[in-house]
C-alpha cells in the first residue's frame, strides 16, 4: 500500500505481469459513481485509460499489465471528468 488512498499489488510490479491498482482517494470518498485509471509507463509513455471496478468498501480497482521497463505512472478520473493526480505529482510504481 502506498498510503491510505492507493494500493498496488504486487509492488514493485513485475514486468509483463498483472498489477492491480486500488483507489480510495478524494473522488471515491466524494461519491463518484464510476472511476477510470489513466496510466502510462516510464514517464507517461504509451498511455491508456481503463474503467475501474467498484469494491464493497466503495474503493475502486483495475488490473493492468506492467508493460514498461522502469515504472508505471498513474492517476484517476471520475465520470464528471474530475481528476485526482496527487496534487500534480501523480503516482508511480517501480517495475522490477
Amino acid at each position: 500500500m502506498f498510503d491510505n488512498r492507493i494500493a498496488v499489488e504486487p509492488a514493485p510490479a513485475r514486468k509483463g505481469q498483472n498489477v492491480t491498482i486500488a483507489y480510495k482517494g478524494l473522488l471515491a470518498n466524494s461519491g463518484a459513481d464510476n472511476m477510470w485509471l489513466h496510466y502510462g509507463f516510464d514517464g507517461w509513455n504509451t498511455t491508456a485509460t481503463v474503467p475501474m471496478s467498484r469494491d464493497f468498501d466503495s474503493s475502486f480497482h483495475a488490473t493492468i499489465v506492467a508493460g514498461g521497463n522502469r515504472e508505471i505512472n498513474f492517476c484517476f478520473k471520475d465520470s464528471a471528468n474530475n481528476w485526482d493526480n496527487n496534487n500534480g505529482w501523480n503516482w508511480k510504481c517501480d517495475i522490477s
